[in-house]
Order: C-alpha cells, then structure tokens, then sequence
C-alpha cells in the first residue's frame, strides 16, 4: 500500500452531525457555527480575539491591510520575511502592495533573527515569522527584536495549530497571528483559517474587511426571532474572505481532537528520529528549546534529495518538499537571496506524517531512507 505524505483524519460521523445541523436549521454561511468555533478558539489558545477566515492566505493578506490601514504605511514599505514558505506568506505582502525583503534562516528553519537585523531598513515596517512545520524556532528573540525596534509583528501560524512554547500557545507575543485548517493540516476542513489580533480595534476592522466593508453581517443582522435587518453600511474597500458553518463545523470536530493528534505526530517524529539517528548521511532538522511543536512535518536533509526521492517513490512512499526557496521564482528574485535558505531548499524532505502512519511504517521508510540517502 502507498505511504503518503498527508493523510487527514476526519471523524466522519461527528463531522455529518455538524453539516446536518447546518443544513437542517438552514444556516450554512457565515455566523451560527462560525461564531462557535472563533469562541472555542479563543478558550483553547488564551488569545483575546478570533475571526474565522476563507483561508489563512486570505487571513495573511488581511493582516498586512489591517496593519497598514492602523500604522498610515506607504505603498513600498518594506516586510522582512522568509524565503524558505509557501508563496502565500509573500503573496500576502505583495496583495498590500508592500514589499518582501527576505531574510535567511538558522538551524530550525525559521528566521534568524541576526539576519532579520542585518535586513532593517529605514522603510521596514513589520516581520512576517512561518513557524515551518509547526516550529517556534527563535520566535521570542524576533519579538524583542520587533518591539525594541517599533516594528510590527505577524506569525505566519499555518502550520502551528497546538504549538506551545513553555506550555502556552503561540500567538500571544506576536500583534496577529494567522492559522490553517486546510484540508491537510492538522486541523483539517477543506478550507479555512484564523486571525487571531491581540488589539480589539483591528479586530473589528477585520471583521468589517472580510465581509466587503459592510458595517453589520448577516448573522448579526437577523434578530433572534427571525426579523431581517436589511439596513446596513459600507464603510471600507472590503474583501469576501469570511468562513462558512460547514468548514466551522469540521473544525468544531477537529479541534476536539487536536491535542491528542499532535501527541500522537510527537510519537511519530520521536520513532523517525530514533531510527534515523545513526544514518549517516540524514540530518533532521531539530525542534527548537522549550517547543512543544505541532509537528505538521517531519523534515530531513541530504545532499541528494532529488534521488532520494525517485528511489523512495519506486518504494510506493510519496514524502514532500516544503519548500522551494521563493528567490528562486521569477516574480521574487528581487527580494534577496539568502545562502542557508537556499541550501535548504535543495536538501529539505518532508517524511510521511499522519495519523495512520505505525511503528512498523517508520522503520521501513527510514531503513529505505538510510540505504538510498547521500
């Protein structure tokens, strides 16, 4: 049987009941479940606001909008960001017509912060910190970094959904934090996300942007005894980047679940790193001090990745690379390159990490992994 690199785990009953009651109360949109699942957000991470999105690209972008509405922000201002991301995260920056500057990674794959301060110029105006994998790396140096430095802050949480670093959830030292639930996430709909602002007033001007810059909406304009009131305002430019029941409803599900997931993708990591620890030619790349990671991937390095890749392929085991150095794509070889990065990029794989992954599947993905790395 293929091993695939992501495999989501729905609990289908569970999940039909929440559709079903969408349905069946006609409410599939925007409030009722939504409402629910942004107050069990708020209760499961300790972060003082919640607003669930169409997706975390849609949530990166409005972070930088909502930011640069509040600080007065010039078109061409500059974002220090990652180049080792999925294109969304500098996407996000580019839709707000600012300006990534990439800055290089250290051992975790996430930002260095030495680099970060080698990249501030008289133009930056925030950091954008992808905590790759689920990894916090030096998350709390870049925060004292940005505020010595009056600059904003933005994790890019896709793949953090349960990190906790200390034992709190992350989020809390960053001004927005934006977070997954696409269909292979940890906490898996089809798709969908959540911006999290510590500040209440960009998070009602969030609210008013995701829902087209309409000043109430629909849920909130329908009385309890069912009486429409169709009398709005439009007070911004706004966007339709709002959740749905349905996606909220498979998230009520999934967050129920969470913690035992990502207890059970730990175990996971730790058999992967038990049998990989004398295979000399594999470097895993570590979890950061104090992290209790998501663990969404589970990341190697060799020099010979390409065929490493062919070889575990012919084996019917499919992992993942996450990701091409964004340098590398024509419409950002403008922003910097950066030498450890870019190394990375060339070397990284992502092992197969799901919840119907066994003992036995690890060691014989990494027995093929020893045999055939370089």
């Amino acid at each position: 049987m293929a091993t695939q690199l992501f495999v989501p785990n729905f609990r289908v009953d569970e999940c039909l009941e929440q559709i079903r009651e969408c349905l069946e109360k006609g409410w599939t949109g925007m409030g009722f479940k939504t409402v629910e699942i942004e107050n069990e957000w708020v209760e499961y991470t300790g972060l003082p606001h919640a607003h669930f999105l169409s997706s975390a690209t849609a949530g990166l972008h409005l972070a930088f909008e909502v930011l640069k509405k509040k600080h007065g922000w010039n078109d061409g201002d500059e974002v220090i960001s990652a180049s080792l991301t999925f294109v969304s995260t500098n996407h996000a920056i580019r839709y707000a017509k600012l300006e990534p500057v990439f800055a290089d990674v250290d051992q975790y794959l996430c930002l260095d912060p030495q680099s970060i301060l080698q990249k501030i110029t008289p133009k930056t105006r925030a950091v954008v910190f992808v905590g790759l994998g689920g990894n916090s790396g030096q998350l709390e140096e870049v925060s004292k970094i940005c505020k010595e430095r009056g600059l904003a802050l933005v994790l890019d949480a896709a793949h953090m959904a349960g990190t906790r670093v200390n034992q709190k959830h992350v989020g809390h030292n960053a001004d927005v934090s934006v977070f997954s639930f696409q269909a292979v996430k940890n906490l898996p709909t089809a798709d969908s996300g959540m911006i999290c602002f510590q500040d209440k007033a960009d998070d009602e001007l969030a609210r008013k942007l995701t829902w087209l810059g309409i000043n109430k909406d629909t849920y909130a304009r329908t009385a309890a005894q069912g009486s429409y009131k169709w009398k709005y305002d439009v007070e911004e430019l706004g966007f339709k980047y709002h959740g749905n029941s349905i996606m909220a409803g498979l998230a009520l599900v999934g967050l129920k679940y969470l913690d035992a997931d990502n207890a059970y993708r730990r175990q996971i990591a730790s058999w992967y790193r038990e049998c990989l620890q004398d295979a000399p030619n594999v470097r895993i790349v570590p979890i950061a001090p104090d992290c209790e990671s998501s663990t969404h991937l589970l990341q190697i390095r060799v020099s010979n990745r390409d065929e490493l890749l062919i070889k575990l392929n012919e084996n019917d085991i499919f992992p993942g690379v996450h990701y091409t150095d964004n340098s590398e794509y024509a419409m950002y070889r403008s922003c910097g390159r950066c030498e450890n990065a870019l190394a990375a990029s060339d070397e990284i794989i992502s092992l197969p990490m799901h919840m119907g992954l066994t003992h036995k599947d690890i060691i014989i993905i990494s027995k093929l992994v020893t045999e055939y790395a370089r």
